[in-house]
């Protein structure tokens, strides 16, 4: 069987097994977030924080709630790192220093898992599993939290309130990811993923010494990572490393985790909105992206440009070979698509243009399908953008889901659409004009900016993969990066709260012969477009710079 086949068969595995789970897990997330009643646990967890899950939160008090949980995971997550050589069960692992306990602390809160460290040299078992691990959880938890606000948003009318965030929060872990992360490990350990707490052991006698190896729960953080779209890894090669990722069965179905919940919550709000139709249009939008970019990929990597490349058949650098071309480069799509961020191969390495598909993925904001819950705001939010385009075509004033699209509606989307942008444009130029933070890079010319262009990319996105060559183990890029995936992510979550209230606000219009039909295939059509040109133009002139000079050269 020749690897480009190979590769096309695994496509159509991934679609034939998210089809199979999206209407059972879409339906059951619909019913998770719908529910009046709360289990044992949950009241447990309601006393222990001194919350009332049955009060109605308006957009601020919402976001209130979203804050204080953030700053406090980061705050905690911060002080287990700069204690962790007075923590039991981590052996030879010294404290974390500030400025990468911050960074690091940041990074999971936000769901980023962006690592300017080497994971099985800095991080013990109690920080692994009692910081990290949880931060893995309750991240994705925070996201898909905001996403239920936006909808419900669309489906309330005549009041601000948007739910209750801790109930949201906690439904969220204990119905949803917790249950799911819990079958995802048993799997994994099945393909080979280790799991136990087993200290350093030193492996065989190699040229300048022995090798070192230390075990750890990988399974049970491998599945939450990937399933909660996180993507930071117990080792530093990340999913390429054989203890995480060690057959193609287990690289598939960790694809497989990384796209189940995004693509599955179109089906929730379809549900929740009072029509799956609707959802199925925003699913057409996300599978046509992603379909489309993977095609894109296996052609880059395939395209034999070059001596070396037609001799190995493909671009083979930078992969692991048990995976092959093709389960690199769908991995690489799944987790650039999605605000992932694992890695089973170095993104560096591919063709020009094969890491410029991955830069472009992020750039679109990860919404096809995109990270746990903010993939599915991050669409409603094109989608508002998409009826507005529509309404000034033909001179009407755009509605969604029987929501006028009016000005203030308009300004939030806007803003939401400008944070990411600006970020990764002023802090990618700040870092080439001063004069320390370019001896980070291990290339000159373009291959050199799209390091520092992929870093602040993955960053304000908080996808959390690197480029690699960018040393970002420093106190300029530990600081920098750290601020962006914290503004990142709040910043457009403030956006899409306040557009949740206001929608909330308002009384449902009736649907008339000229209102535009939001569950057809055009208006599909129409969202892909305005996700292409309207964001990815925003980036067109630094892709030119760097990987489409590259590819093009």
């Amino acid at each position: 069987m020749s690897p480009l086949l190979s590769a096309a068969l695994q496509l159509l595995a991934l679609a034939g097994a998210l089809a199979l789970a999206y209407v059972p897990l879409g339906n059951h997330m619909a019913r998770v977030y719908s529910s009046t009643r709360h289990l044992r646990v949950e009241k447990w967890i309601y006393r222990g924080i001194g919350a009332d899950p049955a009060a109605g939160m308006t957009w601020p008090a919402y976001l209130r709630g979203v804050l204080a949980f953030s700053v406090a995971g980061v705050f905690l997550l911060y002080l287990l790192q700069r204690l962790q050589g007075l923590l039991p069960g981590s052996p030879a692992f010294s404290a974390v220093g500030p400025a990468q306990a911050f960074n690091t602390a940041v990074s999971f809160v936000t769901n980023t898992n962006w690592q300017s460290y080497y994971g099985e040299q800095t991080m013990g078992h109690v920080v692994q599993t009692a910081g990290l691990a949880v931060q893995n959880f309750v991240s994705a938890a925070v996201g898909m939290a905001v996403a239920v606000a936006l909808v419900r948003g669309f489906t309330r009318s005549g009041t601000g309130e948007l739910g209750n965030f801790w109930a949201d929060l906690v439904r969220g872990t204990v119905r949803i990811l917790v249950p799911l992360a819990a079958v995802a490990a048993v799997a994994l350990v099945a393909c080979g993923v280790i799991q136990n707490f087993s200290g350093i052991h030193e492996v065989g006698q190699f040229t300048g010494g022995p090798q070192q190896w230390n075990g750890g729960a990988v399974a049970s953080q491998e599945a939450v990572k990937e399933l909660g779209t996180n993507g930071g890894g117990y080792f530093n090669a990340n999913a390429a490393h054989p203890f995480e990722n060690p057959t193609p069965l287990s690289n598939l179905l960790e694809i497989f985790l990384i796209l189940l919940i995004p693509f599955s919550l179109t089906r929730t709000f379809g549900v929740m909105a009072g029509s799956v139709r609707q959802g199925y249009a925003l699913l057409a939008a996300m599978a046509a992206l992603w379909v489309g970019f993977s095609a894109l990929m296996l052609w880059t990597e395939f395209a034999h440009h070059g001596p070396a490349l037609q001799a190995a058949g493909a671009a083979a650098e930078g992969k692991e070979v048990r995976f092959g071309t093709g389960g690199s480069s769908l991995f690489a799509v799944a987790t650039t698509l999605t605000s992932t961020g694992a890695v089973n191969s170095f993104h560096s390495s591919y063709t020009g243009l094969g890491g410029g598909i991955t830069l472009l993925g992020m750039m679109l904001g990860e919404i096809a399908p995109g990270g746990v819950g903010s993939g599915l705001y991050g669409m409603l939010v094109m989608a508002v953008i998409a009826v507005f385009l529509a309404g000034l075509m033909v001179g009407r004033t755009p509605e969604y889901l029987g929501r006028k699209i009016g000005a203030r509606e308009m300004k939030l989307a806007a803003c939401y659409l400008l944070v990411t942008p600006t970020l990764v444009l002023v802090l990618t130029a700040a870092s080439l004009a001063l004069p320390t933070p370019p001896h980070s890079m291990l290339n000159s010319g373009a291959h050199g900016f799209s390091e520092v262009l992929y870093a602040y990319t993955s960053a304000a996105n908080n996808n959390g993969s690197a480029f690699a060559g960018l040393n970002a183990n420093t106190d300029w890029f530990n600081t920098t990066t750290g601020l962006t995936m914290l503004l990142g992510r709040f910043l457009p979550m403030v956006f899409v709260l306040a557009l949740a209230g206001s929608l909330a606000a308002q009384r449902p219009v009736p649907v008339t012969a000229g209102t535009l039909r939001t569950d057809k295939p055009l208006f599909s059509g129409l969202l892909v477009g305005a996700v292409l040109i309207v964001t990815g133009l925003t980036y067109f002139p630094a892709l030119a710079l760097g990987p489409l000079a590259e590819g093009l050269a």
